[in-house]
């Protein structure tokens, strides 16, 4: 599944991503390049980290948030 459009990011790039240490949304972001663009993923990524039992910080959805703006 596509989960960030602006960058063709997939789920799988995203596992691949905590599965390599990303521990936040603003981690896997770098890691994939999602986030960068529209921001619109944002909440995608923060749930694919959920899932895998991975810490979300509010302040890493910021730092992302900020930056696609």
């Amino acid at each position: 599944m596509i989960v960030c459009h602006c960058e063709v990011v997939t789920d799988r790039d995203v596992r691949r991503s905590i599965d390599n240490g990303a521990r936040t949304v603003a981690q896997v972001c770098g890691a994939t390049g999602a986030g960068r663009n529209c921001g619109g993923c944002v909440f995608s990524v923060k749930r694919l980290l959920c899932q895998h039992g991975r810490s979300v910080s509010a302040a890493s959805i910021t730092e992302v948030a900020g930056a696609a703006g």
